[in-house]
């Protein structure tokens, strides 16, 4: 199967290459989709697209014109992608449904530890020969209530190493029933207003954008750490930088941006005009912000570019994808070629 992947970083393609070994002819280009890098789609069957490329209704209109039948995306969202214009030309589509929870709990993790321990402002301050203590005090997690909203693979990863912390842990999953040993089940209402760290890990959707906004931030503890791994829209920015500034989140870490398309995974460091939002997030010391990187882990990459290539493979070979498949109501996986009667 011929393919063209669009926004590929350099530190992806020895993955790429040893889980398609020659299978498939892919072009690896590092432009993202747009409407005028689409052009690089023609003569070919797939598209391999990352969160951040354009994948609107305008694109998917040129990409059918080009003849583009399959879209698969290196992520576990989807919302990237106009899933209705896609199942208007029949194009089918994949994701990534599970690539490796851990790597996104663990790094949600990882902010909640470095925001705690202050250990940016530690590690600028002994780069600078200021060995004092002052300003550094942090908290024991242990004892703490932590509260997961989304519960899938990744929250409950998550759950399962803050509960490691000695952390007594609360959920919401609007689509589970029950808990489990390692988190207990609440209401939305009642995990904002009980939990002391709050962890985001629920895919965007029209009832998730902008959960967390004004009403939602007024439900939290004074001072509640915040993170958030998922997706940057879950989060309406400008009511949390209010909330932010006036203390009611007194701490906060996020890989992900509600603007950052265009902005995350490439240098922006000379550009004259800067995101004012984000600068605004950068001023403040009691934040850390990562580019979107949860998810680099070898293993996860690996997963990542198997599951890739296997969805070039089943296509190939005409068959059901199977879980990765993402299709829109009337969008239906290939179906497998009836045997001959005769």
């Amino acid at each position: 199967m011929k393919a063209v992947a669009y926004s590929i970083k350099s530190f992806e393609k020895e993955f790429l290459a040893k889980a398609n070994q020659k299978k498939h002819e892919i072009t690896l280009i590092s432009n993202p989709l747009n409407i005028e890098t689409a052009i690089y789609a023609e003569g070919k069957d797939a598209i391999i697209v990352f969160t951040n490329d354009d994948v609107s209704a305008t694109v998917i209109n040129k990409l059918a014109e080009l003849g583009i039948k399959y879209i698969i995306t290196r992520s576990v969202g989807t919302d990237h992608i106009d899933k209705e214009i896609a199942a208007k030309y029949g194009i089918k589509l994949s994701n990534v449904p599970s690539y490796s929870p851990q790597a996104i709990a663990e790094h949600a993790v990882a902010l909640a530890f470095a925001l705690n321990r202050k250990l940016i402002k530690a590690d600028h301050n002994t780069h600078l020969f200021d060995f004092r203590n002052d300003g550094l005090i942090g908290f024991n997690f242990s004892g703490k209530t932590v509260g997961i909203i989304g519960l899938g693979k990744t929250g409950m990863a998550a759950a399962e190493i803050f509960k490691g912390l000695g952390c007594r842990v609360i959920g919401y999953d609007k689509f589970l029933a029950t808990g489990n040993d390692n988190v207990l089940l609440v209401s939305l209402q009642d995990l904002l207003a009980a939990s002391d760290i709050i962890s985001i890990h629920v895919p965007l959707t029209a009832e998730t954008e902008h959960l967390i906004q004004k009403d939602t931030l007024s439900q939290m503890k004074d001072g509640v750490m915040l993170i958030n791994t998922s997706r940057g829209a879950v989060i309406k920015t400008s009511d949390l930088l209010f909330a932010l500034k006036h203390g009611k989140v007194g701490y906060l870490g996020i890989d992900v941006y509600e603007f950052e398309r265009g902005l995350f995974f490439e240098d922006h460091e000379h550009d004259t005009y800067k995101d004012p939002l984000i600068s605004n997030l950068l001023e403040q010391e009691n934040v850390i912000i990562t580019p979107h990187q949860a998810y680099l882990t070898r293993e996860a990459l690996q997963e990542i570019a198997n599951q890739t290539i296997h969805s070039l493979d089943m296509w190939q070979q005409d068959k059901y994808v199977g879980k990765p498949c993402v299709c829109a109501k009337d969008c239906r996986a290939v179906q497998p070629k009836q045997k001959s009667s005769t």
